[in-house]
């Protein structure tokens, strides 16, 4: 009974095997559509050309918001953004038509950009590379007194260096450089540009989730050694009130110490020697 159930399963496994071998496939058409994406990684600025992107299948039920479909509605316009391979582009990464290519398409209407010429240290050790945000320091010198300020908060870095240096700088490399551009305003870019001509720049690596202004009052030279600043006294000259330097603070008073004495007390078999006032 044994050896009869088991040829009789076997024919069965192999006749259901034979019948499912003969089944058709049946294949499902996915309704698609064309969709332009880049052929490979481009840099902010460059101009889109036809090695630069190709068409690919795409699902219609999930279209590209502001995408394209045709390779010839984003030939010869500047990229605002760089892109990488097999990223479809769409009409807010691409400047407008007859715009060109390059830094100008991609500053946004109502900004300007400012250049700076930096070293190692001004640029963080390298580490100020695009698309990083900064604050603008000054430190202007006038006499005895010092003072540094931050004068442009959180503005973020376009370019900094050369193409090249840009592609290192994806893989968070640091970019030595000597010159880099900041995305400001009209009021900032003349804020950065008088600091720039009147005093020293430095600039200050920010966190990128930290968008908040930096408002500080600065630091003068009276107040990095703990003392307060002077303010100046007015006085009447010639019947013509005048600023004059405020004199220096007196010295802080020093109490006297009280002298000590030395007592030698003995208790007991014990000695000892105690100190009093």
């Amino acid at each position: 009974m044994v050896a009869i159930a088991v040829v009789v399963a076997t024919i069965a496994s192999f006749g259901v095997y034979q019948a499912i071998r003969r089944m058709p496939v049946r294949e499902v058409e996915v309704r698609s559509l064309y969709q332009v994406v880049a052929a490979q990684d481009m840099p902010m600025g460059a101009m889109v050309t036809k090695e630069y992107v190709k068409l690919v299948p795409w699902p219609a039920s999930s279209p590209v918001d502001k995408g394209f479909t045709t390779i010839e509605s984003v030939l010869n316009r500047g990229l605002i953004t760089a892109v990488v391979a097999n990223e479809p582009l769409t009409e807010y990464k691409l400047a407008p038509l007859e715009s060109g290519a390059g830094l100008p398409p991609s500053i946004p209407e109502g900004m300007r950009a400012v250049s700076l010429k930096v070293n190692e240290v001004i640029g963080v050790a390298g580490f100020v590379v695009p698309g990083t945000h900064v604050d603008v320091l000054v430190t202007l010198r006038r006499g005895d007194d010092s003072i540094s300020r931050a004068v442009v908060s959180d503005v973020q870095v376009l370019t900094a260096g050369t193409r090249y240096d840009q592609q290192k700088a994806r893989d968070g490399q640091p970019i030595p450089t000597s010159v880099v551009t900041l995305l400001v305003s009209p009021q900032d870019a003349e804020r950065v540009a008088l600091a720039a001509n009147e005093g020293q720049i430095m600039l200050t690596l920010r966190n990128p989730m930290d968008r908040k202004l930096t408002d500080t009052p600065g630091m003068r030279t009276a107040g990095l050694l703990g003392q307060a600043a002077p303010q100046p006294v007015v006085k009447n000259v010639e019947g013509r009130r005048v600023a004059v330097k405020a004199p220096p603070p007196p010295p802080p008073a020093v109490e006297p110490v009280a002298r000590l004495y030395t007592v030698e007390a003995i208790r007991a078999a014990k000695r000892s020697e105690e100190i009093v006032r």
